[in-house]
């Protein structure tokens, strides 16, 4: 280990000497599922690494979509809390958050309502005629629009004004710049806020991660009022990988992903995009689905040549200029075409990587290595041909490292249900 080669050792690994020195007295008649359960139940949240202070942030309810896309790409966050600037000086921190706001979710809620230019009428929207191009948006903001409705076909003609000169006079828009980011709440990929409190189990944490499905999970401090630290799922990755090595890891990581029944999604019910398909087409499929990311496929084809993800729909805010010389963007030159303007702007990104696979006798450590290195949500399963045979994400893997046990939340969930009709916990 690094101690041996006279290395210091990561607060991940650290963190993860813990739940060996936990694992090594476990009772020898309990599963190892089981022991890693009582492992994590054992060790308490705020044991968890730190979040860089940068990621650790918070957005005024109050605050505009505008402001809001330009602080999550400033920190280079996905998600943050929404504070509720009307709660009183002296709220609870429960009262004092209205939920988490995702940056694909701002710019899938500005899809949804340009969807309202489809139509007979568009032509007008393309010239910018009658309403001008912002009035749809805005009318449907004026009239309460929150919440937005499940896109319909996407004609080739609404897949031209989308691409272009919508997002581009949109975020120059008054629209754009004075709708507050409360009025999208319960809106695509809004969650609730729901936290642990410092004293609450690693184990807990986990199970918020994988079986009810958040992103991330903030750690609040009763006695500050505030949010103390935020466990991302791919924090949770790095953490297992820096854990390599260890006894407990091993007698897990070393099995074939097979043997733990991923991936979980098989070919059949994949949700994919042809990569002659609008890009659109496939975050349409994102928002119908409810899921992150969709694998870009070879015409009449299985053989998967790209992924694009929910959060890349951010080029479309932006960098609208990559834009400009498309009257509708194929899913394959959208991925050329943020490429090529990643590379302009010096910018790293997933997507710079290519598509990332891995075979079915791959183990799960070789796959957390790839997920971590590589920084990404979601690796492809394939076979020698390179045909699709599944998807593991973030979420699947620690979904096989430790299981609910019956009852274990009683009514952690009370004052939280029901939760916003198209939140994503």
């Amino acid at each position: 280990m690094e101690e041996e080669r006279g290395m210091t050792w990561s607060p991940e690994a650290k963190l993860g000497m813990q739940v060996e020195d936990l694992w090594d007295v476990q009772e020898p008649q309990l599963s190892p599922t089981e022991k890693l359960n009582a492992c994590f139940e054992s060790i308490p949240v705020c044991s968890f690494p730190p979040a860089p202070e940068s990621q650790v942030i918070e957005i005024n309810s109050d605050a505009s979509l505008a402001e809001v896309v330009q602080l999550l790409s400033q920190h280079k966050i996905l998600s943050a809390p929404v504070v509720d600037v009307d709660a009183p000086e002296d709220a609870s921190w429960i009262d004092r958050y209205i939920g988490m706001v995702e940056f694909a979710g701002i710019a899938v809620w500005i899809l949804h309502q340009s969807e309202k230019t489809d139509g007979p009428d568009s032509s007008e929207f393309v010239n910018g005629e009658s309403e001008g191009i912002t009035g749809p948006a805005v009318a449907a903001a004026v009239n309460g629009v929150s919440s937005p409705r499940k896109l319909g076909s996407l004609s080739p003609r609404s897949a031209a004004i989308i691409s272009g000169k919508f997002f581009e006079a949109l975020t120059s828009s008054d629209f754009y710049k004075n709708m507050k980011v409360r009025d999208i709440s319960g809106s695509f990929r809004w969650a609730p806020f729901l936290a642990l409190q410092k004293s609450n189990s690693f184990l807990t944490m986990l199970l918020l991660l994988s079986k009810y499905r958040m992103k991330s999970v903030p750690v609040v401090d009763p006695g500050e009022r505030k949010i103390d630290n935020i466990i991302t799922q791919s924090a949770v990755i790095h953490m297992l990988e820096e854990c390599a090595g260890l006894h407990w890891f091993e007698s897990w990581g070393t099995k074939k992903i097979s043997e733990l029944g991923l991936p979980l999604m098989k070919p059949n019910r994949m949700i994919k995009v042809y990569e002659d398909e609008p890009v659109l087409q496939a975050f349409k499929l994102m928002r119908q689905k409810g899921i992150g990311g969709v694998p870009v496929v070879e015409s009449g084809g299985r053989k998967a040549v790209g992924n694009i993800s929910i959060r890349d729909i951010q080029f479309l805010l932006i960098a609208p200029e990559i834009y400009k010389n498309y009257r509708s963007i194929t899913a394959k030159n959208f991925l050329t075409a943020v490429r090529s303007y990643l590379e302009e702007q010096k910018e790293a990104s997933p997507l710079l990587n290519g598509m990332v696979t891995c075979g079915s006798d791959s183990t799960i450590k070789e796959v957390i290595t790839m997920l971590d290195s590589k920084k990404i949500h979601r690796i492809y399963v394939v076979d020698n041909e390179g045909n699709l045979e599944g998807v593991i994400t973030l979420r699947d893997i620690i979904s096989k490292l430790v299981h609910e046990p019956r009852g274990y939340f009683g009514d952690f969930f009370d004052g939280v249900l029901p939760l916003p009709a198209n939140s994503r916990v």
